[in-house]
């Protein structure tokens, strides 16, 4: 049984950082890539960050380019998503995925699809005050 374990939410002033962490357990964790989205009230699931399984490509969401940075450790099953310069639009809850394929052949246009992923954490969330 797949389980993604978010932590790391909470509120922050305009301008503060943020590391949020997610836990994988139930499937092999390095043979996968990772994705995070996240989702305010009344919008849709947006793409933030995705990396591949290996750790060795990244891809990001214009809106989180620069400020975000997505890292993964495969010896603690854990990848990371470090929020800086945090703005009052990124108030949302942040939700990490997992790819549904082992070994995926690296696509960015295919990461920021939520079709691409199989099991979905439960969010963590992040209120940004102005």
């Amino acid at each position: 049984q797949v389980q993604l374990v978010e932590s790391g939410g909470g509120l922050v002033q305009s301008g503060d950082s943020l590391r949020l962490s997610c836990a994988a357990s139930g499937r092999t964790f390095s043979k996968y890539g990772m994705g995070w989205f996240r989702q305010a009230p009344g919008k849709e699931r947006e793409f933030i960050a995705a990396i591949s399984w290996n750790g060795g490509s990244t891809h990001y969401a214009d809106s989180v380019k620069g400020r975000f940075t997505i890292s993964r450790d495969n010896a603690k099953n854990t990848v990371y998503l470090q929020m800086n310069s945090l703005k009052p639009e990124d108030t949302a809850a942040y939700y990490c995925a997992v790819d549904r394929v082992a070994y995926a052949t690296w696509s960015s246009a295919r990461t920021t699809s939520s079709a691409a992923y199989d099991h979905w954490g439960q969010g963590t969330q992040v209120t940004v005050s102005s």
